[in-house]
C-alpha cells in the first residue's frame, strides 16, 4: 500500500514539474518559417519563454493559429501583425519602434548614460577632494616649523 502511495505521489510530482510543449505537425514547406515565427513570439502566460518553448495552453493555441495562417498563405509579417494587433506588442520579442515603445528602445541607453554621467561626476569629485588636501603655503611653513622644532628637540 505504501509503495502505491509513493508511486502515485512521485507520478504527480514529476508530472506537475515537467511540462513539455505540445508538438504541432506542420507541412515540411512551412516548417522553417513556423519555427522562426514561434521563436519571435513571446508566451503571454509564462516567464520569458517563446511560444515554441512554452507548455501553456495559450501558447499551444498560438502555435495552432500560426500553423493555420501559414497554411492559408499568410506572410510572416501578416502573422506577426495579427498577433501584435490581437495581443499587443508584448507578444513580439522584437517590438516595433513607435511612440508607445520609445522608452523600451531608448530606456537602456538613458540608464547607461545616467550611470556614466554619475561615474564621471564621482571621479571628478574625488579628484577635486585630492587636490583640496594639498597644503597651502601657511600649512607648509607650519609643518616645516614643527619638524625643525622636533629635530632641535632630539638634537639636544
Amino acid at each position: 500500500m505504501n509503495r502505491a502511495k509513493i508511486f502515485v505521489f512521485t507520478f504527480i510530482v514529476l508530472h506537475s514539474s515537467v511540462s513539455i510543449p505540445q508538438v504541432i505537425s506542420v507541412a515540411p514547406e512551412y516548417e522553417e518559417r513556423y519555427e522562426h515565427l514561434l521563436s519571435e513570439l513571446r508566451c503571454l502566460v509564462c516567464q520569458n519563454q517563446t511560444v515554441a518553448e512554452s507548455p501553456a495552453d495559450l501558447s499551444n493555441d498560438l502555435r495552432i493559429e500560426v500553423k493555420e495562417m501559414l497554411e492559408r498563405g499568410a506572410t510572416d509579417q501578416e502573422i506577426l501583425k495579427f498577433m501584435s494587433d490581437r495581443y499587443g506588442d508584448f507578444v513580439l520579442y522584437n517590438p516595433p519602434v513607435k511612440p508607445r515603445t520609445y522608452l523600451l528602445w531608448i530606456g537602456p541607453f538613458l540608464l547607461l548614460a545616467g550611470g556614466l554621467i554619475t561615474a564621471l561626476m564621482l571621479v571628478k569629485r574625488r579628484s577635486m577632494d585630492i587636490t583640496d588636501n594639498e597644503l597651502n603655503d601657511k600649512d607648509r611653513q607650519r609643518l616645516k616649523d614643527l619638524l625643525d622644532e622636533d629635530i632641535n628637540t632630539k638634537m639636544k
